[in-house]
């Protein structure tokens, strides 16, 4: 069965590929090309769901292309980590369209087959167990990701997408001459092949370190953090919501992995990852409280998130990687969740400035309580998800004798809960500004998108920008995917044993990975 299953991994990379085609031919047909989209992505979520239940029943599923011999053929392989991985990546991908079809950004002619691009290089970078294999994946992730951050043509975003390539490219430098060296002196970048290679070889250790590096940059982690709070900021909000759940966590997948293989559990540098991890956290709060528009408060967050996500790899024990793999996962969700929420204000009146907003409490109820269900889940306040996420770390720090550790993740918490204060008390609570609709969007009327500049920007919705109006709301198709994922954090928290049994078992599978090496290696 397993032979079976694997035989199909080669589809998550093909099928997308295949739909993008059509989508260039079927370019005048915008509703089709949306539900050849939809479809996509509900298929790449239902097979991901296959895949998780699969691996937890059957163990590490793995196939090489066109069946060539090891050293030759691309590797793909999938375990309960990766296929959790898969899952939440193709849930926030289907909201993310959802949202971009409800702004009608997704009218554009490149933004679905962006998109589609993107998760072909996310399942591929997920599935490959080959250094190589991942560096072109991840160069697949990054080339629609510049057309996704520019699309929409004012001169921040240029400026943000231009900064995003620049770092990305050296990092992507670094990543590739890391890889080099490792060939040239172990003659393999199959990861099965390299497993335990850098306890037995310093110059193993070295290259595979650059590789981290470079995977450390992409991850936004201390102190290459700037290019990610200078591009997320300026771009769409759905492609906001996007990156934030899929290129720095899948950096983060690959750091786990790596490490866990290469290395395998090696803890001489671990004292680096914990006071690197405890910057990153520091570094991103404090950030966070100096913003004063909700998406810069937002991303800020994302650089302190993962911290404590790799925190996980700090510690290195059965509880720390258990609970750095949950909140990997639960982050994916309640970060994609209040950056929608975000995009929904923004595009409906205009701004996220908290001195321009005010009083949304009453007037958008139900953006209101999935932004505060999300934000107590990422500050780590019961019951949702976030507490069983933080409440996990800090006890596997505690167990681990990294006290200070354990009290910097519970400083930095607290912090948190103000900074997400401080975009409750600007936005939902207090009275509406006399000024509130002044740039509020009627979606029902013919002129164009407040955030577009020039009206003839295929992404410009239709809209009415600068008349005054009676109560406008935030339409319930645009305020649906923060939802959604908002009462995915509530189950996850209220129901977390189930999750938290498949991020044990996922543990355990970079703790011992014999399986995954065998896997890969046999014929």
């Amino acid at each position: 069965m397993n032979a079976l299953i694997g035989a199909l991994l080669p589809l998550y990379v093909a099928v997308p590929l295949v739909i993008v085609a059509l989508l260039i031919v079927l370019r005048g047909h915008t509703v089709l090309r949306h539900l050849l989209t939809l479809g996509t992505l509900l298929g790449m979520l239902a097979g991901s769901v296959g895949l998780v239940i699969a691996t937890a029943q059957s163990g590490v599923i793995a196939h090489r292309i066109a069946l060539w011999p090891n050293g030759i053929s691309i590797p793909f392989v999938v375990d309960t980590l990766s296929a959790l991985m898969m899952t939440t990546a193709s849930l926030l991908m289907l909201v993310c369209l959802h949202f971009a079809i409800a702004t009608r950004e997704a009218r554009g002619h490149f933004f679905s087959p962006f998109m589609l691009v993107l998760g072909t290089g996310v399942c591929g970078a997920l599935m490959t167990a080959d250094l190589f294999n991942l560096f072109v994946f991840i160069e697949v992730m990054l080339l629609p990701s510049y057309g996704l951050l520019i699309m929409m043509s004012n001169r921040r975003s240029i400026n943000g997408g231009r900064l995003y390539v620049t770092v990305n490219l050296l990092a992507s430098t670094m990543f590739l001459t890391g890889t080099g060296l490792v060939y040239a002196v172990t003659g393999t970048v199959n990861l099965a092949e390299l497993a335990g290679a850098a306890q037995e070889s310093t110059t193993v250790a070295i290259a595979v370190g650059i590789v981290l590096c470079a995977l450390a940059v992409k991850a936004a982690v201390f102190p290459a953090h700037g290019w990610l709070t200078r591009t997320y900021t300026f771009t769409s909000p759905a492609v906001t919501a996007l990156f934030s759940g899929l290129h720095t966590k899948v950096a983060v997948y690959a750091i786990y992995r790596i490490y866990a293989v290469v290395f395998d559990g090696d803890n001489t540098f671990l004292w680096v990852a914990l006071l690197i991890t405890s910057l990153t956290m520091v570094v991103g709060v404090f950030g966070a409280m100096g913003e004063s528009t909700m998406r810069s408060v937002l991303v800020f967050h994302m650089v302190s998130q993962i911290g404590y996500i790799l925190l996980g790899v700090g510690l290195f024990t059965t509880l720390g990687l258990t609970a750095g793999i949950f909140y990997l996962l639960h982050n994916m969700v309640v970060k994609g969740s209040l950056l929608l929420s975000t995009g929904a204000i923004e595009e409906t009146y205009g701004t996220g400035d908290l001195n321009r907003l005010g009083g949304l409490a009453k007037r958008e109820p139900l953006i209101a309580v999935a932004f505060m269900v999300s934000a107590l889940s990422m500050a780590g306040l019961p019951p949702f998800s976030g507490f069983v996420a933080k409440l996990a770390l800090i006890t596997a720090a505690v167990d681990d004798g990294a006290m200070v550790v354990a009290v910097v993740a519970l400083v930095v918490s607290l912090f948190t809960v103000l900074s997400m204060l401080k975009i409750w008390n600007g936005v939902f609570n207090g009275t509406e500004p006399e000024d509130l609709e002044r740039n509020a969007i009627d979606y029902s009327s013919g002129l164009q998108h407040p955030l577009a500049e020039d009206p003839d920007h295929p992404e410009a919705v239709t809209a009415v920008r600068g008349i005054t109006r009676d109560r406008i709301r935030i339409p319930l198709n645009l305020a649906l995917p923060s939802i959604t994922l908002a009462c995915i954090t509530l189950v996850l928290g209220l129901g977390s044993q189930l999750l938290l049994g498949l991020s044990e078992q996922a543990a355990l599978g970079l703790l011992d990975t014999s399986s995954y090496v065998r896997a890969v290696l046999e014929p």
